[in-house]
């Protein structure tokens, strides 16, 4: 597992604090509703921010991804937009927790919110070097609804909010910037679909839940104003045979170790 709770004193019964990558980050997250998993850790290891640069998080929730960045990398500015205002709070109150104010903020932000709101918050138009985003891949027609409110705000959306999290990637970052993104496996046309038109250079690694099985997720980075073609590159088995995480699996996982679309 990623994350595993930990006593916490005068904590709210509504919030836990939790460890996850194998106790290097502490968070601080509603009891109930979507919680911090695999997705968001998987996510982290695959986007390749260096030092000097600038990140922003998508639907950061309360910051797993983006901290777990910027725990790896020394010198990352990064900034997290949340729609929801209590979980961009508990993003925040992360980023202190876990020593990073610094370096890490969170903005109460939709997503879809025009250019403008964005300036205002200081995210300029070809302004950074990175973003990364879990958007709600879950069809409302397709699939079923949770009737918990925040977990349908994490999980469930029209499929028409991959194009509009997609242009709004496009207008932040600057040329030659990348998007790192995680999504459903049985998506991956929709997702090459809302890319096409702003990135090439397009690098696909699926994630398999077991070695005979097929792909449950894919984790995506992108390039803005490339034309370089699409790659897909060797994926992460997460259990062996006997459903145990494999080594790989934990390295990513637990012990913060990176995927090939961080590395190349």
């Amino acid at each position: 597992m990623s994350c595993a709770p930990m006593p916490a004193e005068g904590r709210g019964a509504d919030v836990t604090e939790d460890l996850v990558l194998g106790g290097a980050l502490r968070l601080r997250q509603p009891g109930r509703g979507h919680r911090v998993g695999h997705d968001a850790i998987l996510l982290a290891a695959a986007c390749p921010a260096r030092a000097g640069e600038h990140l922003v998080e998508l639907g950061a929730g309360v910051g797993a991804a983006g901290l777990a960045v910027a725990a790896r990398v020394a010198d990352l500015a990064v900034t997290l937009v949340e729609i929801d205002p209590e979980l961009a709070a508990l993003a925040a109150q992360n980023a202190a927790l876990n020593g990073l104010a610094a370096r890490v903020r969170s903005v109460h932000l939709d997503v879809a919110a025009p250019g403008r709101a964005f300036a205002t918050a200081g995210l300029a138009s070809d302004s950074v070097a990175r973003v990364m985003m879990n958007p709600p891949f879950n069809d409302p027609a397709l699939q079923r609804v949770s009737p918990d409110r925040r977990r349908r705000l994490a999980h469930v959306a029209p499929r028409e909010i991959l194009p509009a999290w997609v242009a709004t990637a496009a207008r932040l970052l600057r040329p030659r910037g990348t998007l790192t993104l995680i999504w459903r496996a049985d998506g991956l046309a929709a997702v090459i679909s809302a890319l096409d038109r702003a990135f090439g250079a397009m690098m696909i690694l699926p994630i398999y839940p077991q070695a005979e099985e097929p792909a449950v997720r894919i984790l995506v980075r992108a390039t803005k104003a490339s034309r370089a073609p699409l790659a897909i590159v060797p994926g992460l088995v997460l259990n062996d045979a006997a459903r145990h995480p494999t080594p790989e699996a934990e390295a990513v996982l637990r012990g913060g170790a990176t995927l090939t679309l961080a590395r190349t």
